[in-house]
C-alpha cells in the first residue's frame, strides 16, 4: 500500500504534500497505534505538535 500512495503523490501536484504518521496511545488500554495522514508540506511540523 505505501508504494501506491507514494506513486500517486509524485504525479502532478502532489509534490507538495507528505505522508506522516504519527504514534498515538490509547488512554483506555494503554496500547500504541499508527495514524497516519497525508497533509501538505507546509504543515508538517504544525501536525506533529498537535
Amino acid at each position: 500500500m505505501a508504494k501506491k500512495s507514494v506513486a500517486t503523490l509524485q504525479k502532478g501536484g502532489g509534490k507538495g504534500h507528505s505522508k506522516v504518521i504519527k504514534m498515538v496511545k490509547s488512554p483506555k488500554t494503554g496500547a500504541y497505534s499508527f495514524k497516519e495522514e497525508i497533509v501538505t508540506n507546509e504543515e508538517v511540523k504544525g501536525y506533529f505538535k498537535k
